[in-house]
């Protein structure tokens, strides 16, 4: 799945799979000896100040409690204090358990990593550290924070990028058995229920947001079934599968991914590209832009494509660079969800009403 990082960034780049593709590294053979001394400064990792965190203790009996992942077992004996995250979105589900980590990724561009559908949940809390993984992940920032605990559970790491955080903390990578970048919110949610002695509030967490889910499908019955697609102009017409959380996010709904585009889905599900030739495949029930200002004038230009019923039924909705939801739904999360249903069920629901001249743009 990575790709390099030094690849000049492709056009949107916040809503293309990209961000999910980089490879969060760097060669561990330079930074040894600047993150040796840095680790040592610090105290080997050793916690300084707790983190803020708004939620009750630990009950007693939580610890120890062992994370099994990609790279082995990581045991965690006491309740963690300082978090550095270097996975693309676990900020939202710890701050939703009443936690905030001291240092978080910068994916989609937030300040201190914390989006505004999550700043309530934030609070009056010493916001995060926000760690520039631009050239690979910061060991050196990263250990200059003393974390006791280190967690990528969204993320690509290696083995190179998991033995040298774990010289820093203990570090809980990435499921084993799934391909990177894959985990659902949900079981971030409730691995991070775990590691932070939080279980019984990470399951009622999870129950209350799949519960939103179930209500919009139970509003709208006419979703089930029907094929639905995520789609950018990323190389030509990038669709998200079931492997990414955009293209889950369809499903939850109940809509379906049409088997015109089983053969074009690369093998780690995450979607694939439609040639241009062979756009009549995107002629779906739903079809939902993430766009930028030029997409619809580019689509419009395209003559094959503008012959599709999914332009003249009115089956398209437009999510633009700007929209709150433009970000959100390419950071599902129990905070971001309310916005994104909000938002983008109405729309859903405008596009297969069957009247092409009902609006699917945002209210």
């Amino acid at each position: 799945m990575p790709v390099p990082v030094l690849l000049e960034e492709p056009p949107m780049a916040r809503t293309t799979p990209s961000p999910h593709r980089r490879a969060l590294r760097v060669v561990p053979a330079l930074a040894s000896a600047a993150l040796l001394a840095t680790v040592a400064a610090c105290g080997g990792g050793a916690p300084a100040e707790p983190a803020a965190d708004g939620g009750a203790a630990a009950p007693s009996g939580a610890y120890p409690v062992s994370i099994e992942h990609k790279y082995g077992t990581t045991e965690i004996t006491a309740e963690p204090q300082r978090v550095v995250l270097v996975g693309l979105n676990e900020q939202d589900a710890m701050l939703a358990l009443g936690s905030v980590p001291v240092g978080t990724s910068n994916f989609l561009d937030a300040p201190n990593g914390i989006h505004p559908w999550a700043q309530e949940a934030l609070g009056d809390a010493e916001p995060p550290t926000l760690l520039d993984q631009t050239d690979g992940i910061p060991y050196e920032a990263v250990a200059a924070l003393a974390p006791d605990l280190i967690v990528g559970l969204y993320s690509g790491l290696t083995q190179e990028d998991y033995d040298t955080l774990s010289g820093i903390a203990p570090t809980v990578a990435q499921p084993a058995g799934q391909e990177d970048f894959t985990i659902s919110w949900q079981d971030t949610t409730l691995t991070l229920g775990r590691i932070l002695g939080k279980q019984e509030q990470a399951e009622a967490l999870v129950a209350d947001t799949e519960a939103l889910f179930t209500a919009a499908k139970a509003e709208h019955p006419e979703f089930a079934g029907r094929s639905a697609v995520m789609t950018t102009l990323y190389e030509g017409y990038y669709f998200y599968g079931e492997g990414d959380p955009r293209g889950r996010l369809l499903t939850s709904l109940g809509f379906v991914v049409p088997p015109t585009l089983a053969s074009y889905i690369s093998s780690d599900g995450f979607g694939g590209t439609v040639p241009g030739e062979q756009v009549a495949a995107l002629d779906v029930d739903a079809l939902v832009w993430l766009a930028d200002g030029s997409t619809e004038a580019a689509l419009r230009a395209d003559a094959l494509y503008s012959s599709l019923g999914v332009v003249s039924g009115g089956h398209e909705v437009f999510v633009t660079e700007g929209e709150p939801v433009n970000n959100a739904v390419s950071f599902v999360t129990p905070l971001s969800i309310p916005l994104i249903l909000d938002n983008l069920v109405p729309r859903l629901a405008a596009a297969v009403d069957g009247d092409p001249a009902t609006s699917t743009a945002a209210a």
